[in-house]
């Protein structure tokens, strides 16, 4: 269980700098880089344990992963400055993060019900939920509205751990190879701009063009025509 702990503190203090590089774009104070990177880095560990009615949550069980987050933003907020792309070491440690997180989102459904599915659920949703509310907060171009592919990595790591777990692997083997998978899809897509197919047909209309009192009216027209 020591493995899993220690890619369990190794997820959140990378995906806690990644909250706090996106403060640092948004030149907040300490205040808003302490809070950004705990949000982040504790933000899908909280929903995996909701979904899993597993309250009062990891955090609040032990307050050293906030520590852990903490420490990681007041680092980040006194040496963001020294870095040439702060964006390109955010997403790069979002990949690594998503990559150790995803297995132990996976390891911690696995325990706590014994299905396949529902670990590999909780893997995908405890490596993706941080980022997603990251890039809400700093008011970001989404990682899900982003072209390269994201959710689908961590859902492939999730799955490659929790098949490698069914197969007897020894647990350093599992989550090993579980990491790698998710880091290698990831980082593909960064490095050499992987996506998959998008929907090519005819776009949604604006909201405001639909719910103006000129198109309601000719939806009228239309109706009873």
């Amino acid at each position: 269980m020591s493995l899993l702990v220690y890619l369990d503190y190794a997820g959140i203090a990378l995906f806690a700098a990644t909250g706090a590089l996106a403060a640092s774009r948004k030149q907040l104070d300490l205040i808003g880089f302490l809070f950004f990177a705990m949000v982040t880095g504790t933000g899908g560990g909280t929903v995996r344990d909701i979904v899993l009615g597993r309250v009062p949550v990891f955090w609040v069980l032990n307050p050293a992963y906030i520590l852990v987050c903490c420490i990681v933003g007041v680092i980040v907020f006194f040496t963001a400055h020294l870095l040439e792309s702060r964006y390109r070491l955010l997403i790069w440690l979002d990949a690594i993060g998503l990559a150790a997180y995803c297995v132990i989102g996976a390891a911690k459904g696995l325990a706590a019900t014994g299905s396949p599915t529902i670990a590999i659920v909780t893997g995908t949703l405890t490596a993706t939920f941080g980022g997603i509310l990251r890039d809400l907060m700093a008011n970001e171009p989404s990682v899900l509205l982003r072209p390269e592919i994201y959710v689908t990595a961590a859902l492939i790591g999730a799955s490659v751990f929790t098949l490698a777990n069914a197969l007897g692997m020894q647990l350093y083997l599992a989550s090993a190879c579980g990491v790698v998978a998710a880091f290698a899809v990831r980082g593909g897509a960064l490095w050499f701009g992987w996506t998959f197919p998008t929907y090519r047909h005819k776009p949604g209309r604006h909201p405001d063009d639909v719910m103006s009192p000129k198109s309601a009216h000719r939806f009228w027209d239309k109706r009873h025509a």
